[in-house]
């Protein structure tokens, strides 16, 4: 097996002949790669060679793709691909299609040539590294044709770099066997899923169902009996408590977790990673027979999405003292009540009260999550250090116009709402994009009973502007309201806001952020900060102590709150290699 050890030794020359293989008729990446030696990690190997494709130009990268054989084409009939290609493809099954299938496939091959002028490439070894399904295949194929040309040239160089991975973790004997034990630990919670979504092979776990209890249940069972926790129960509002203690079990502890409810028809790693990573680590350590100087309270919350109840973060809001007593009277669209469903659980509402922690029994929290968004996905890279969770205001609006008709009424004498919000939209749009790390999105714009042959009389919009700081946020707000009072002055509109949601940002602190950054460095990896635009568990303990957040990268354009959520295996044990690294660190160093 190959190692670091020879990569390091060896001149240009040999350095490329050791990779050879590793990118598809392409030794020139290896060649430039070579120049960064010495490496102390693959991961550190893997970046630079990522680092060299980044920095050529598009005609190489063209090249390399093209470099590549179609799948279940041409190459693979005459016998005369390379043998990582050979192998790739056999064990996705596509050495062994049905004539439907291989007909589909060369169906897909020849559009996709046609569209894009290059092969398409998938790794066809998948996330797990074991294989994909020809279905699966065949589905990636036929969703990616939609994409425009830009998206799917960079798809494309980040399925080589998956490629390069896998090969390269052949070549050294590589096997990131905590990264599938996460990976399969979430395959494994998955088959958990509310009626009307399991039929449809849908994920869906929303509060307190059958589905979520069966979820809590199996965490905990994973918790006691494959990890070694010293305690571990389900508490009065569901969420899964394991505690691992220190060598002194009245030492402070270090809290972490996520939560394991989903959206509808949503993904396998949101939240749920941020449980399965520091299980692994206590798994880990209590198979090395390892104490650390303070304890671990690994919390999987119990609901953070507002998919069943109007209320939202009530596993964190139960630890940080903000459970609003008064959402026990919700109802579901069932009618059932939050009560109802608490006590039909087998808790009790009374015991919710006393879940709050002390906050002088903790050194903080830290949360590892998929990022949820595309820009670790866009830097080619598998880890990135959270600095702030964005604050958030939300509203919902109308604006009211006259309804007339569409054919007579003349242009300079309609008062059009539609027009008016879709002004509002642009200007939203502008105003946020001048300024770093702030959003604003319309992401609902409705027309009441329109007609397409009537001026819009009425359109109701949302209206969500988040920003690191509240000070950027509500500036943003303020602006875009201004801008609304503006327009329906000089359109002849009417309109209403209401404001519906307000967060506060949740910067992390500077030095458990530190924390991460060191971790990543350690790892081999380039330190890369970014912030949080969606909502966190960590900034509900935020408000008891200091927090600190880790991103993996997701697949897919980092798509979320989707079935195309997805991870890799190795991607997910680097995020457990750098979780450990964090215990070690804080271990000597718990200031």
């Amino acid at each position: 097996m190959l190692t670091l050890d020879d990569l390091n030794a060896a001149d240009q020359a040999q350095f490329t002949a050791l990779l050879d293989g590793v990118y598809e008729h392409s030794p020139w990446i290896a060649a430039g790669a070579w120049q960064a030696r010495p490496f102390t990690s693959l991961a550190q190997l893997k970046h630079a060679l990522i680092a060299v494709l980044r920095a050529a130009p598009d005609e190489a990268k063209l090249g390399l793709i093209r470099a590549h054989p179609e799948l279940a084409g041409k190459a693979m009939v005459s016998k005369s691909l390379t043998a990582e290609s050979t192998n790739e493809q056999n064990k996705a099954g596509l050495t062994d299609c049905t004539p439907d299938e291989f007909a589909t496939i060369q169906r897909l091959n020849a559009d996709y040539n046609t569209k894009f002028g290059f092969p398409f490439i998938l790794a066809v070894r998948g996330p797990r590294g074991t294989g994909l399904a020809k279905r699966e295949i065949i589905a990636t194929f036929a969703r990616r044709l939609s994409n425009g040309a830009d998206v799917e040239f960079a798809e494309a160089l980040r399925n080589i770099h998956r490629i390069a991975e896998i090969r390269l973790n052949d070549k050294f004997g590589v096997d990131p066997v905590l990264g599938n034990l996460v990976w399969d630990w979430a395959e494994r919670l998955a088959v958990h899923s509310d009626p009307g979504y399991a039929e449809r092979g849908e994920l869906c776990v929303t509060y307190l169902t059958d589905a979520h209890r069966a979820c809590a249940a199996q965490l905990a069972r994973w918790m006691s009996d494959e990890c070694g926790f010293d305690e571990v129960h389900i508490d009065a509002v569901g969420n899964v408590v394991g505690v691992y203690h220190g060598t002194d079990p009245q030492a402070l502890r270090l809290l972490t977790g996520s939560h394991y409810d989903t959206v509808r028809n949503g993904g396998k790693y949101d939240g749920r990673l941020g449980i399965l990573v520091p299980m692994a680590c206590v798994r880990e350590l209590r198979r090395q027979g390892r104490r650390l100087p303070y304890g671990i309270e690994v919390v999987g919350f119990a609901e953070e999405e507002g998919q069943r109840y109007k209320a939202v973060f009530l596993g964190s809001g139960a630890l940080t003292g903000d459970f609003d007593m008064n959402w026990l009277e919700q109802q579901d669209a069932d009618g059932i009540t939050m009560r109802s469903a608490i006590e039909g659980a087998g808790l009790r509402v009374d015991d919710i009260a006393a879940l709050r922690r002390d906050p002088a029994r903790y050194l903080g929290f830290v949360e590892a999550h998929i990022e949820q968004g595309p820009v670790l996905n866009e830097a080619d890279l598998p880890l990135g250090v959270v600095t702030s969770i964005n604050g958030s205001v939300r509203f919902m609006g109308e604006i009211v116009g006259m309804a007339s008709h569409a054919g007579t009424t003349p242009m300079r004498m309609r008062r059009d709402a539609a027009a008016g919000a879709a002004e509002l939209l642009l200007y939203a749009e502008e105003r946020a994009a001048a300024e770093p790390d702030l959003v604003a999105t319309v992401g609902m714009l409705e027309v009441p009973a329109g007609s397409i042959n009537v001026v819009p009389g009425r359109c109701r919009f949302s209206l969500d502007v988040r920003a690191t700081t509240d000070a950027v946020r509500d500036a943003c707000a303020q602006d875009i309201q201004a801008e609304l009072r503006a327009l329906c002055a000089r359109r002849g509109l009417q309109y209403t806001l209401e404001e519906t949601m307000r967060a506060a940002a949740a910067p992390c602190d500077p030095a458990w952020r530190r924390r991460w950054e060191a971790v990543v460095e350690a790892l081999g990896l380039p330190v890369f900060r970014l912030p949080s635009g969606a909502g966190h568990d960590a900034m509900k303990l935020h408000q008891l102590m200091p927090q600190a957040m880790l991103f993996l990268r997701g697949l897919n354009g980092g798509i979320s709150h989707n079935p195309l959520e997805a991870i890799t295996n190795d991607d997910t044990d680097l995020c457990v290699r750098a979780f450990q690294t964090f215990l070690d660190h804080l271990a000597t160093d718990p200031t």
